[in-house]
C-alpha cells in the first residue's frame, strides 16, 4: 500500500506567526523535494513528501485576516476542513516571490541550482541507457539498501575490514543488526592533520537523518602535528591546545552513538573511518554512488551545488566544516534514494561539470585581459545577487508543469501575464479541468476594486474591534451596595485574565462591567457564574445586548466545532505565580497530552493566568475537562472548557483588543450605514468563494497538499496581518494532520 504524506506543524499558541520566506520554504520543499536547495521547512514537517500528488495554493486576493472572522460563518467548509492555520505577515506582492513579476519563465538556468532544462542539456532517452549511474542500478528506484557497498566494493576502495592487512587493533562498531530499507541513515565526516604517524583525526562530525547535529568535537592527535592543513582542515595550533579528548574517547561514543542498524554516509567514507581507526559494516559513499566513467569521482562540493542547489566548502570560510559536509554527503544520499536512478541520470552531471570549468575558464581569461583596476571596479559593481531564483522556473527545471490561474497567468511561451478580465467562477471552472494536469497550481480568486476602499476597511475594522470588544465584556450583579469589589475580582478572575474591571452605579443596585482578554474567560463566566451566588449576592452574568452580539451564541458554537479547535481545551484559574515547568509535571498524568501553551501578555511578557492543551485525541480532551474541573494546583481551583481561541486566533484578538479603534479609525455614523448594503454582498460574495473552493477541494486527488491564503494588506489605517489554511487532502475529503 502507497504511503500517505502527512503535515505536521507546531501552529499553537504563540508560534503561529509565519513569513512569506517561511511560506516559499515550504512550497519550495512540498513542490521540489530536496532539489534546488529545498530542505524541510523550520516551522512544520512534511513527512513522505514524494509521495505527494501535487501542491495546490488558492490566493484569495484584496482579502486578511480580518476578512476571515468578519465572515467566519459564510467559511463553512474552510473552517471545517483545515485544521493548520497561521497568521501570515503582510508584505509586497506575494506573487512575485513565487514566480516575479514579468520574469521570463522559458526553461532557463536557475540562479542556484546548475540544473538546465535547455534542448542541449537534456539526455535523450537513448543516452540515458549508457549512463553509468544507469548502468549501475538500473533505472528503477530501490530502498537505500540497494546503494550500500558490498564486501566486495570496500576491499576494492580500502575500507577498514574485519582481518584486512592494517586494520589490527581497529575498534568495531559492533552495529551488526542486519539492514532493512527502514536502517537510519547518519552522515559522518572528518577533519585530519599531518602528524608524524601520517594522517590523523582532528575533527568529527556526526548528523542524523534528519541533519541534526549529534557530534562535532575537536580530537587532539597523539603524535606531534607536522602540518596542520589549515586551508583545508579549518584547525590551528590555537584550537587544539585546550582539547583533552583523544581517538579511544571518539570510538568510543561513536560506538554508543550508532543503534545496530545503522548506516553510515559519507563521501569518500574510507577516509573517515582509516584515520578513526573504525571498522562498519554498513556504509554508502556518495563518491561511488553518483557514478563516473573510468572510475572517476565527482567532489562533494559540486554534487552539493548540482544536485542540492546548495554551497558548501566555501572560499571565504577557513577551511571545510565537517557537520557541512556530512550533512551534504546525507541529502545527497537521501535525494538519490528518493528520486532514484533515472531522476539522478536525467541531471546529466556530466555536462553540467564540463560546462562549470568551460565558464570558469572563459571568466579566468576576461579577468587577465582586463587591467587590474577595471577587475576590482567590475566586482564592486557585480555583488553577488542575494535575491531568491524563480519559483516556477525551478519547477521548469524539474520537468513540472505549473499552472498560474487568475490575476496572473502563464501565456504559451511562459510568460507571466496580467490577466483581470476573468470572473471567479471562470477562474474556478478553469482550474477544474486544468488542476490535475499540474503538479503544482496557484489558483488566483479576486473581490473586485470596489470592495477594498479605505472607508470600507476602515469600517470593518472598527466593526469587527467592536463586536470582538462585546463578546469579552460580560455584566455581572446586582450586588449589594457594600459588596467586597476585591472579592468578586477573584472570583471572576478565576475564569482568565481580566483585562479592566469597572463599577456601573447608573443603576438602582451596583453591577459591574468586566472586560476579559480572551473568549474563553468570558464564555466560561457566563456559563458557571450565572445564578452563582458572589460576594453575597445571586447574580446575573450577560454579555451586553447589542446588534453585534445577536449570533454571538451560535459563533461560540461553531468556534468550539471548528476543526482547529479539536482536542484543544482552556484551563484557568491558574495562580500567576505556576511555571510552564509546574503545569507540565501536574498535567503529565492526562492521557494523550501533546502540547501546553502558557499565554503571556504581549507587552509586558508576563503569563496570564490561563492555558491551553493540546491532546492527540478528543476523546481525551473531553476526559480530562471533567478531570481538570475542579482540580486544585497549588492551592488554585481550576476552572476548564473547549478551546474557542487556542491558535493564531488568540494573538489576533490580543492585538484587536488592544488597538483602542486606531485601526478602524474615526468613521462617521452615516459611513457605517452606508457599509450595511456593502456587507450583505460582501457576505454573498465571501460563501461564493467558500463553495468555490470547496467544489475544487474536492476535485483534488488524495495526497494533495492544499494552502489557502488571505494575504493582507497594508493600508492608510493599518496592517492588516493575512492568514494561512493548509494541509493535505487524506481519502475522506478532510485535511491530514
Amino acid at each position: 500500500q502507497e504511503k500517505s504524506s502527512r503535515l505536521s506543524a507546531a501552529l499553537f499558541g504563540e508560534d503561529c506567526e509565519i513569513s512569506r520566506d517561511q511560506l516559499y520554504e515550504l512550497l519550495k520543499y512540498a513542490a521540489l523535494g530536496k532539489c534546488h536547495n529545498a530542505t524541510q521547512p523550520s516551522w512544520c514537517r512534511i513527512y513522505h513528501q514524494s509521495h505527494l500528488a501535487g501542491v495546490v495554493v488558492i490566493v484569495l486576493h484584496e482579502m486578511s485576516q480580518l476578512h476571515f472572522y468578519k465572515f467566519y460563518l459564510q467559511f463553512k467548509h474552510l473552517r471545517k476542513v483545515f485544521r493548520h492555520r497561521f497568521t501570515l505577515t503582510p508584505s509586497a506582492n506575494f506573487l512575485a516571490s513565487l514566480c516575479g513579476e514579468g520574469a521570463n519563465l522559458k526553461p532557463q538556468n536557475t540562479a542556484q541550482g546548475l540544473t538546465s532544462t535547455s534542448s542541449e542539456c537534456i539526455p535523450k532517452s537513448s543516452d540515458l541507457q549508457c549512463d553509468p549511474i544507469i548502468l549501475k542500478y538500473g533505472e528503477k528506484k530501490q530502498g537505500l539498501t540497494s546503494y550500500i557497498l558490498t564486501s566486495e566494493e570496500q576491499k576494492k576502495n580500502y575500507y577498514p575490514m574485519k582481518g584486512s592487512p592494517g586494520c589490527q587493533g581497529y575498534v568495531h562498531t559492533e552495529c551488526d543488526q542486519q539492514r532493512t530499507d527502514s536502517s537510519p541513515l547518519f552522515g559522518l565526516d572528518c577533519e585530519m592533520c599531518l602528524t608524524a604517524k601520517g594522517n590523523e583525526v582532528t575533527r568529527v562530525s556526526l548528523v542524523d537523518a534528519q541533519g541534526q547535529c549529534l557530534l562535532n568535537e575537536l580530537v587532539k592527535p597523539e603524535s606531534t602535528v607536522v602540518n596542520y592543513r589549515t586551508r583545508f582542515s579549518g584547525i590551528t595550533k590555537k584550537m587544539l591546545l585546550p582539547v583533552k579528548t583523544r581517538l579511544p574517547d571518539i570510538q568510543t561514543r561513536l560506538k554508543k552513538m550508532l543503534p545496530p542498524d545503522a548506516v553510515l554516509v559519507g563521501h569518500s567514507l574510507n577516509s573517515d573511518l582509516q584515520a578513526l581507526e573504525m571498522i562498519h559494516p554498513s556504509v554508502i559513499d556518495t563518491s561511488l554512488l553518483f557514478a563516473r566513467n573510468e572510475g572517476r569521482r565527482f567532489k562533494l562540493k559540486f554534487l552539493a551545488r548540482a544536485v542540492l542547489g546548495k554551497e558548501i566548502q566555501c572560499e571565504e570560510k577557513l577551511g571545510h566544516d565537517p557537520a557541512e559536509d556530512a550533512r551534504a554527503a546525507l541529502e545527497l544520499a537521501q535525494f538519490f534514494i528518493e528520486q532514484g536512478p533515472a531522476k539522478v541520470a536525467e541531471l546529466n552531471l556530466e555536462m553540467l561539470l564540463t560546462a562549470e570549468k568551460l565558464a570558469e575558464v572563459s571568466q579566468n581569461k576576461a579577468a587577465a585581459l582586463q587591467p587590474q583596476g577595471c577587475r576590482v571596479q567590475k566586482q564592486l559593481n557585480e555583488l553577488p545577487h542575494l535575491s531568491k531564483p524563480c519559483f516556477l522556473e525551478c519547477l521548469q527545471v524539474t520537468g513540472q508543469k505549473p499552472l498560474l490561474l487568475g490575476r496572473q497567468e502563464l501565456d504559451s511561451s511562459g510568460l507571466c501575464q496580467s490577466n483581470l478580465s476573468a470572473s471567479n467562477k471562470q477562474i474556478l471552472q478553469r482550474a477544474l479541468e486544468d488542476v490535475p494536469l499540474s503538479t503544482f497550481s496557484i489558483i488566483q480568486f479576486s473581490l473586485g476594486p470596489e470592495y477594498i476602499t479605505s472607508h470600507l476597511l476602515a469600517g470593518l475594522c472598527e466593526k469587527v474591534r467592536s463586536k470582538l470588544t462585546d463578546m469579552l465584556t460580560i455584566y455581572a450583579g446586582p450586588f449589594e451596595e457594600s459588596f467586597c469589589l476585591k472579592s468578586v475580582k477573584k472570583e471572576f478572575g478565576r475564569c482568565g485574565p481580566i483585562r479592566s474591571l469597572t463599577m456601573i452605579t447608573e443603576t438602582y443596585q451596583p453591577y459591574v462591567c468586566i472586560q476579559y482578554e480572551v473568549l474563553e474567560a468570558a464564555q466560561l463566566a457566563v456559563e458557571s457564574l450565572d445564578g452563582a451566588e458572589v460576594a453575597g449576592s445571586c447574580i446575573k452574568v450577560q454579555r451586553p445586548v447589542t446588534a453585534a452580539v445577536l449570533d454571538c451564541d451560535v459563533l461560540i458554537k461553531e468556534l468550539e466545532l471548528d476543526v482547529e479547535n479539536e482536542g484543544v481545551i482552556y484551563v484557568a484559574g491558574l495562580k500567576k505565580s505556576v511555571t510552564e515547568m509546574d503545569l507540565q509535571e501536574e498535567f503529565s498524568q492526562l492521557k494523550d497530552l501533546e502540547t501546553l501553551f502558557l499565554p503571556k501578555d504581549l507587552q509586558s511578557g508576563k503569563h496570564r493566568n490561563c492555558c491551553f492543551l493540546k491532546f492527540q485525541k478528543s476523546e481525551s480532551a473531553l476526559d480530562a475537562l471533567e478531570v481538570i474541573n475542579g482540580w486544585t494546583v497549588k492551592g488554585s481551583k481550576l476552572r476548564s472548557r473547549n478551546a474557542l481561541a487556542s491558535g493564531h486566533l488568540w494573538r489576533w484578538i490580543w492585538q484587536m483588543n488592544h488597538s483602542n479603534g486606531k485601526q478602524g479609525g474615526n468613521i462617521s455614523h452615516e459611513n457605517m450605514e452606508q457599509l450595511s448594503d456593502t456587507e450583505q454582498d460582501l457576505r454573498k460574495k465571501m460563501k461564493k468563494l467558500d463553495q468555490h473552493i470547496k467544489k475544487l477541494y474536492r476535485s483534488l486527488q488524495n495526497n494533495t497538499l492544499c494552502v489557502v491564503l488571505f494575504p493582507g494588506m497594508n493600508s492608510m489605517h493599518g496592517s492588516q496581518s493575512g492568514l494561512g489554511l493548509m494541509g493535505i487532502k487524506d481519502d475522506g475529503g478532510r485535511s491530514a494532520c
